[in-house]
C-alpha cells in the first residue's frame, strides 16, 4: 500500500516537473519571438468591469485670458515677453489673488523659440557653435549639419527649498560611478535660458541663492566650479518673483534687479469676485472644455504679442520724451540710471503692443509706476503713496514741458 502511494506520488511529481518545463520552454519561445519582432499573440487577463468614466483631469494651466482683473500684473508679464531686456517682474500682493496662477498661465501664450535639437541650454545655432568651439580641442562645427527644433518658451519654477547644486548644476553622480567620467548635470538656470524663471514667495528665498541669482542676472552666464571641472553656459532669463509683503521685504540688491513692480490687491467688485469663482469651478470640473472655450482668445493674444515683437525694432522715441523721462527720475531721487533705462525699454514695448511706432508721454504715464515704484527711497515719514508720488512728479514734468 505504501509502495503504491509512493509510486503514485513519484508519478505526480514527475508530471508536475514536465508541465513546469513545458511552460518555461513556451515562455522562452514567446519572449524570443517578441524580441525578434515576430507577431505573437499573448493571452491577456480578463478585463475588469469598466468603472463609470470620471471627469478627465488635465495638467494644463488656467488660461491667461480667462483671469479676471489684475491688469497691471498681466501687462507687466506681456511687456517682458515683448522685450526681455526690461528685466523681469516682481508681483507683490495679498495671498490668494492669483499671482502664481497668472505666472504659470503665461506659458500658454508665449511664442515658440528655435534651438539646436535636444540642446540642454536652449541655444540658437550661433550660440551653440560659439559655446562648443570655445572648448579645448573642439573642431569647427558645420552649421548646416545642426538640426533645429521649435519649442515653447520655458517657464521654470525655482522652489524655495532648492539647493545651490539644483539651481546651478553639479556633477552627474550616476555617470561618475558607472563610467568614471566627470560629467556636468545642468540645473534650473540651464533650463531657464531664453525663458522665464519663476520664484514664488521670493521674499523668503535663502540669501545664498539670492547672491547666485544676482551674479547670473548681471552677467547672463552661469559659471560652475565643481570637483575639478569648470563649466560656463548662457543663462539669460526673465526673472519673475511673487510674494506677500506681510511676510517680509526683499533685499535691496535683488529688488533693484526686477525691471517692473506690479502691485496686486484683493478685488472688491462683487461681480468680478463671483466671476472668478464661477470660472475656477468650471475649469476644475472640465479643464479641456474650459481651455477650448478660451482657445480663440489665447491665440489672438499670442499673435498680438508676436506682432509687437516684430514691430519693436521700428519703434522710435524723440529726445524730448527721453529728456522728460530723465527729469522725472531725477525729481524723484532715483539712484543710478536703471530707472531711465527701464522706463525707456518698457515704453517702447508698450507702444509696440498697442501697434504704435512712436513713444509718447502717454505711454510713459501708463508704465511709469510699474518701473519706478520699487526704486523710490524709503522715507518713514512719507505719507504719500508711491504711485501717487510718481503721478504728482510726472504731472509737474509734463507741465514744465508744456510751458516750454
Amino acid at each position: 500500500m505504501n509502495e503504491f502511494h509512493g509510486s503514485r506520488g513519484e508519478k505526480e511529481s514527475t508530471k508536475r516537473s514536465i508541465m513546469t518545463q513545458t511552460e518555461t520552454t513556451a515562455k522562452k519561445s514567446v519572449a524570443a519571438k517578441v524580441k525578434a519582432g515576430s507577431d505573437v499573440t499573448v493571452a491577456s487577463e480578463p478585463k475588469k468591469a469598466a468603472k463609470p468614466a470620471a471627469k478627465k483631469k488635465s495638467g494644463q494651466a488656467f488660461p491667461f485670458t480667462a483671469i479676471v482683473g489684475q491688469e497691471e500684473m498681466k501687462l507687466s508679464l506681456i511687456l517682458n515677453i515683448i522685450d526681455p531686456r526690461i528685466g523681469g517682474v516682481l508681483v507683490m500682493g495679498h495671498r490668494g489673488t492669483g499671482k502664481s496662477t497668472t505666472v504659470r498661465a503665461l506659458a500658454e501664450v508665449l511664442p515658440l523659440i528655435e534651438r539646436v535639437k535636444d540642446d540642454t541650454y536652449n541655444r540658437t545655432v550661433d550660440q551653440f557653435i560659439e559655446g562648443e568651439e570655445a572648448k579645448k580641442g573642439q573642431k569647427a562645427i558645420d552649421p548646416t549639419k545642426l538640426k533645429t527644433e521649435k519649442i515653447p518658451v520655458p517657464v521654470v519654477d525655482l522652489p524655495l527649498g532648492a539647493t545651490e547644486d539644483r539651481v546651478c548644476g553639479t556633477i552627474d553622480i550616476e555617470q561618475a560611478l558607472t563610467s568614471g567620467v566627470k560629467a556636468f548635470e545642468p540645473g534650473l538656470l540651464a533650463q531657464a535660458n531664453r525663458g522665464f524663471l519663476y520664484i514664488d514667495e521670493v521674499n523668503l528665498l535663502d540669501d545664498h541663492l539670492v547672491d547666485v541669482l544676482l551674479d547670473v542676472a548681471a552677467s547672463g552666464k552661469n559659471v560652475v566650479e565643481r570637483e575639478g571641472i569648470s563649466i560656463r553656459h548662457p543663462a539669460r532669463f526673465v526673472l519673475v518673483g511673487s510674494g506677500n509683503p506681510e511676510e517680509g521685504e526683499l533685499r535691496p540688491q535683488l529688488l533693484d534687479r526686477f525691471g517692473l513692480h506690479a502691485r496686486i490687491i484683493t478685488i472688491l467688485d462683487i461681480a468680478k469676485r463671483v466671476d472668478i469663482v464661477k470660472r475656477r469651478r468650471e475649469f476644475d470640473d472640465d479643464p479641456d472644455a474650459f481651455m477650448k472655450k478660451y482657445n480663440r482668445e489665447q491665440l489672438k493674444l499670442q499673435k498680438k504679442i508676436q506682432t509687437a515683437k516684430d514691430l519693436l525694432p521700428e519703434v522710435t522715441m524723440t529726445d524730448q520724451v527721453l529728456t522728460d523721462i530723465a527729469r522725472l527720475c531725477m525729481n524723484l531721487g532715483i539712484d543710478g540710471h536703471r530707472g531711465e533705462l527701464t522706463i525707456t525699454r518698457t515704453a517702447f514695448a508698450h507702444a509696440a503692443f498697442l501697434g504704435q511706432k512712436e513713444v509718447t508721454m502717454k505711454h510713459v504715464r501708463e508704465i511709469a509706476g510699474l518701473c519706478l515704484r520699487h526704486r523710490l527711497r524709503k522715507d518713514p515719514l512719507e505719507t504719500l503713496d508711491a504711485g501717487e508720488k510718481i503721478d504728482r512728479e510726472l504731472a509737474k514734468v509734463l507741465g514744465e514741458a508744456e510751458a516750454v
